[in-house]
């Protein structure tokens, strides 16, 4: 799995974490993409691979109070960075976040929302189509990360100020009504950033990111189901975690998330 990341100087960047025992890390740069300083949160990157070559990565980012869709490309004759605004007041989300389940591959039965978590108030939002809803109650969670894109439903991950670990599912209907379950009660308070991606079938591969520090750790969690979860830690990813922005970059036409 690739942890994605913005640095302090407006870099997009990257480390690739393997599950060998102990985990190797491969940390590549990209390009310099927003002014130092700016960058306040990220959802999933994307990176479609183009006709005849190249490639062109997308995705959401909040720019101080902004929300913009970004994107940067090495395709021969395209503009090789690009913003678009989406819409302001985004100044103090701690997570953003967007999901796609789609049937099949090139299927048009597809479910997904766009997701910010706000800072401060805790007030978790969901935008379905332009349409707002906002559930609260989330004051404590440090940060989140999506684990599950299903037809009815979306999950994250979540870790609290006080080092408990929770899974949210938000089903599809409306009105918009977590629900919350507890996984761990303790221990998991120190990591400002959590970046999933899918493994195997049914589980995780989970990044954690302890800024403070500059260490990363990375675990193997099968199928969330409350305290039962089985949580493996695969040891300490080599290498330095201290950019501001933290986000899963994988590549287009992965299946959907499925973790719980």
């Amino acid at each position: 799995m690739t942890a994605g990341s913005i640095t302090a100087a407006g870099d997009f960047a990257g480390t690739t974490a393997t599950a060998t025992t102990p985990p190797t890390a491969t940390r590549g740069k990209g390009p310099h993409l927003f002014t130092p300083g700016i960058a306040k949160a990220s959802a999933t990157w994307t990176t479609a691979l183009e006709v005849p070559a190249g490639s062109t990565s997308t995705g959401l980012v909040v720019l101080n109070d902004t929300l913009y869709s970004a994107f940067y490309s090495d395709l021969s004759g395209a503009p090789p960075k690009g913003l678009k605004k989406i819409g302001s007041g985004w100044g103090n989300f701690i997570t953003v976040e967007e999901s796609l389940w789609q049937k099949a591959p090139g299927s048009t039965v597809t479910a997904g929302a766009l997701y910010g978590l706000k800072g401060g108030s805790g007030d978790l939002y969901r935008w379905v189509k332009g349409h707002r809803e906002v559930a609260s109650g989330f004051a404590s969670v440090k940060t989140m990360a999506l684990i599950s894109e299903t037809q009815t439903y979306d999950t994250f991950l979540a870790n609290t100020r006080g080092g408990a670990l929770y899974t949210i599912r938000i089903p599809r209907t409306s009105p918009m009504k977590p629900i919350v379950k507890q996984v761990r009660t303790s221990t998991w308070q120190k990591f400002e950033s959590l970046v999933a991606e899918k493994c195997g079938t049914q589980s995780t591969l989970l990044t954690a990111i302890d800024k403070d520090t500059g260490t990363a750790f990375l675990y193997a969690v099968g199928h969330a189901n409350g305290t039962a979860t089985v949580i493996k830690g695969l040891g300490q990813v080599p290498g330095t975690f201290k950019d501001p922005v933290y986000f899963l970059s994988t590549a287009e036409g992965q299946p959907p998330l499925f973790g719980e």
